[in-house]
């Protein structure tokens, strides 16, 4: 890691989330540039959607601390193009969101989505959460994060990879000295989504939602290694989407008639 790097954080809770918060006294110890271009509000589960054709306000809270009304992706963009145009960040830092984003669901994480932006924009993009266990207890503790999250992003950050490559962080649900380690791991990919229709108890309403937690789990990816070993999971995403084996696969094998 070079020194002082700048370093630009954003989420999905939103500019007065306590992850937000707590990431911010993170990226501190690992430099003297940090700034914050965060969404006004909570913008959970809004992917990488642009605001596209409507107009947008930036707001100032402070010194190197701003808020967009917009996704988190705005946010990035703004930070990247507008607020630090003259030295865009060197990493973008997204969370840490209040709540695990693993598996499938990171398809539709903000908190993802404003790492993935940072990397498209040519910084080092990881994005961190705080799991939880929704089935007893909704309240976070940030005790895991707040004791490893330095040192981990300084060790994440001198070994990363290419341009290419952004990071997804899970803390696991227990007190920091029962974290076993730090797995690198691939993301698990379900039969199906894990979202689906959730019924309201007013008539009519529903809800989406993901009501149970997806099964099967497969052994050493990122859904099984957080609840099952207590380790801190690190898995590397790729920009690049193309299915190169499949373009190999049907070379020559799909043609128009007469041609």
């Amino acid at each position: 890691m070079k020194p002082n790097p700048r370093i630009l954080i954003s989420n999905d809770d939103g500019i007065d989330a306590p992850g937000l918060e707590l990431l911010s006294e993170l990226a501190a110890q690992l430099s003297q540039d940090v700034w914050v271009v965060a969404p006004g509000g909570n913008q959970s589960g809004s992917g990488h959607r642009f605001t596209l054709g409507t107009e947008m306000s930036l707001t100032r809270h402070g010194e190197r601390r701003f808020s967009v009304d917009g996704t988190p992706a705005d946010c990035v963009v703004i930070g990247c193009t507008h607020v630090l145009r003259d030295h865009p960040p060197d990493i973008v830092l997204s969370g840490i969101n209040h709540g695990q984003n693993m598996g499938d669901i990171i398809h539709c994480s903000g908190t993802a989505a404003a790492a993935r932006e940072g990397a498209l924009q040519g910084a080092l993009g990881i994005a961190l959460s705080q799991a939880i266990d929704y089935e007893n207890q909704l309240d976070v503790s940030w005790e895991c994060a707040t004791v490893h999250g330095a040192n981990l992003l300084k060790n994440l950050i001198a070994n990363a990879g290419g341009r290419d490559t952004y990071y997804n962080i899970n803390f696991p649900v227990c007190a920091a000295k029962a974290v076993s380690g730090v797995e690198v791991v691939p993301h698990q990919r379900f039969e199906r989504s894990a979202f689906k229709h959730y019924p309201s108890k007013n008539a009519d309403r529903f809800f989406i939602s993901i009501p149970d937690t997806p099964t099967p789990m497969d052994p050493g990816h990122d859904f099984h290694v957080l609840s099952t070993k207590n380790a801190i999971t690190i898995t590397p995403l790729t920009l690049v989407q193309s299915d190169l084996g499949d373009i190999q696969r049907l070379q020559g094998k799909i043609a128009l008639a007469g041609l």
